[in-house]
């Protein structure tokens, strides 16, 4: 049978939860399951929870009984029908034996060590009743596409790639402007400016004297002569118009090349203009740019070429489409945003610069992602850590590493497969003695230190005589270990941490001391004090001081 664990702080949260009941059924369990309160004395404890039996008096009478039944390792445990992986030491458990015998190390039996106590390391055990409790629900990973959803605020600005400069061809004189001021919207070939360009009447008369001598040995003339008024900065029509007119145009009018908004004027009526000055830049409305404020922290949700739907309280009611064309490698210092320029279509002309509106970035990603509840993710600061629901009522804490999140969902680039289980709700409850205590540790692979270990493991106190103090480790003779069913004996101790360990402490004092058992090597002391004081280590042995009293 494997043991229950049940946490102390799942008892205290479930307490809380659920009621005095609740309490009353979860201590009832804990004393169940920890061998002790209504247990009789003397009586074996459950095995734990696959490795071991909890004590190892438990663990020697299973060893005589292989011993006499002739079972070793790799065989089913006549007893529990469990499979032996192989027999060690408690007190050197680095060092595993095939077959059931006495220890070579120390005056006691070896220990079978079985295989689910492998499988099970790391697992959390949680009855169904203490689940109904908790309210634990849990929810299947699957496998799904993100649309991450990111909304941000911006300001509306001309589209800079929708612009029109308006240049004088030739120098010439303003007669008349038709457009007098900025901002002013025009159309697509409306006038703008009309212009006298005396260098023109001259290369239009050689050319129209030319061509009224109609002499086929003077095409070649004529063709230079329409090549002059293209150098001088006629257009094709308006050489057309004086061909078929036969009149010299001095004047020409200057006409919008694309719809939009005059945003800057440098004409005006009676002034002289030279060939190539800037006459009039015009920006067109049909799109516009929005130029988002996207938090630092969300940059990554946000990728060249989203869609994105944009309201205006200017035009209630209405949404305006559009793509992401570009994020700016521009940060605010102030606001840590980084700017996301947006091409937005502009239907009637609503928008205009400067005007606010609200963005909304929908980016549905091509390649599938494993999906969570984005609840069932524990960070701890260092990690993220989710607990995994097993059969028969088990969890185990397992390690991830996490994407982008949006609706809820998380996404999961390791530590998951599709299918699994995983606790949304009281994980924490359950996290707080596997995860947080010993499993995080092998989690990352870190030892856990020596206070960690000793205020997860249980402790055990003796009496004991120093044999030996060498650099790490500590010999003592010492009595019996009730709490282990330990008899009398001399074995080697792990040195405490420098902080508990006596000064002037030497070889014969007597010694009351704690420890507990650790996972591999001799036992950790966690605390060593002297038994009495006396005038000399060897006095003290043989006779010890009255109770309560100091020499």
């Amino acid at each position: 049978m494997k043991k229950k664990i049940v946490i102390p702080a799942v008892i205290a949260a479930a307490a809380i939860a659920a009621g005095g009941y609740a309490a009353f059924e979860l201590g009832k369990q804990q004393a169940a399951s920890s061998g002790t309160g209504s247990q009789p004395a003397g009586a074996a404890a459950p095995a734990a929870q696959g490795a071991v039996p909890q004590n190892i008096a438990e663990g020697e009478e299973a060893t005589r009984r292989h011993i006499a039944a002739g079972v070793k390792a790799g065989d089913m445990d006549p007893a529990n029908g469990r499979k032996i992986l192989y027999y060690h030491d408690p007190m050197v458990p680095g060092n595993k034996f095939d077959k059931p015998a006495k220890s070579p190390f120390m005056d006691m039996m070896l220990v079978p060590v079985y295989a689910d106590g492998d499988s099970d390391q790391g697992k959390v055990t949680v009855s169904p009743r203490i689940q109904q409790n908790l309210g634990v629900r849990t929810a299947v990973v699957i496998e799904g596409k993100l649309m991450p959803q990111v909304a941000t605020v911006g300001s509306i600005a001309f589209n800079e790639r929708d612009q029109a400069i308006v240049q004088a061809r030739a120098t010439g004189y303003v007669e008349r402007l038709h457009v007098r001021a900025t901002l002013d919207r025009v159309g697509k070939g409306q006038p703008l400016v009309d212009l006298y360009v005396p260098d023109w009447v001259a290369a239009q008369e050689e050319f129209l004297s030319l061509k009224r001598m109609e002499g086929s040995d003077l095409a070649d003339l004529v063709d230079g002569a329409r090549q002059r008024m293209r150098q001088a900065g006629m257009s094709e029509d308006q050489i057309r118009l004086v061909e078929r007119t036969g009149r010299t145009q001095a004047r020409t009018t200057i006409v919008a090349p694309i719809g939009g908004v005059v945003v800057e004027l440098s004409a005006r009526e009676g002034m002289t203009v030279m060939a190539g000055a800037p006459l009039f830049r015009i920006n067109g409305l049909s799109t516009v740019w929005a130029n988002a404020e996207v938090p630092e922290s969300q940059a990554a949700l946000v990728r060249p070429g989203a869609m994105v739907r944009a309201q205006s309280p200017a035009a209630p009611g209405v949404s305006f489409e559009g793509r992401v064309q570009a994020i700016l490698p521009d940060v605010n210092a102030a606001t840590r945003t980084l700017k996301a320029r947006l091409e937005l279509a502009n239907p009637g002309a609503r928008l205009v610069p400067g005007m606010f509106v609200s963005m909304q970035f929908m980016d549905m990603r091509a390649e599938s992602a494993l999906l969570i509840p984005t609840e069932a993710v524990i960070q701890t600061g260092r990690r993220a850590v989710v607990m995994v629901a097993e059969d028969n009522g088990k969890f185990r804490p397992v390690d991830v590493q996490i994407g982008i999140e949006t609706g809820g969902q998380t996404e999961i680039k390791r530590g998951l497969q599709a299918g699994q289980k995983v606790v949304v709700s009281s994980q924490f409850l359950i996290d707080s003695e596997a995860s947080l205590k010993g499993v995080e540790a092998r989690l990352n692979n870190e030892p856990a230190s020596v206070a960690a270990a000793a205020a997860a493991a249980p402790r055990h106190e003796g009496e004991a005589k120093i044999e030996a103090i060498g650099k790490d480790t500590m010999t003592l003779s010492h009595g019996p270990i009730p709490s282990l069913k330990w008899g009398p004996m001399t074995m080697d101790f792990k040195l405490p941490p420098p902080n508990q360990l006596p000064r002037n402490l030497q070889t014969g004092d007597r010694i009351t001391f704690e420890f507990y058992m650790g996972k591999e090597g001799p036992p950790q002391l966690t605390r060593v004090s002297p038994a009495a004081a006396g005038p000399s280590p060897q006095a003290a042995a043989s006779a010890p001081a009255p109770q309560g009293a100091k020499q």
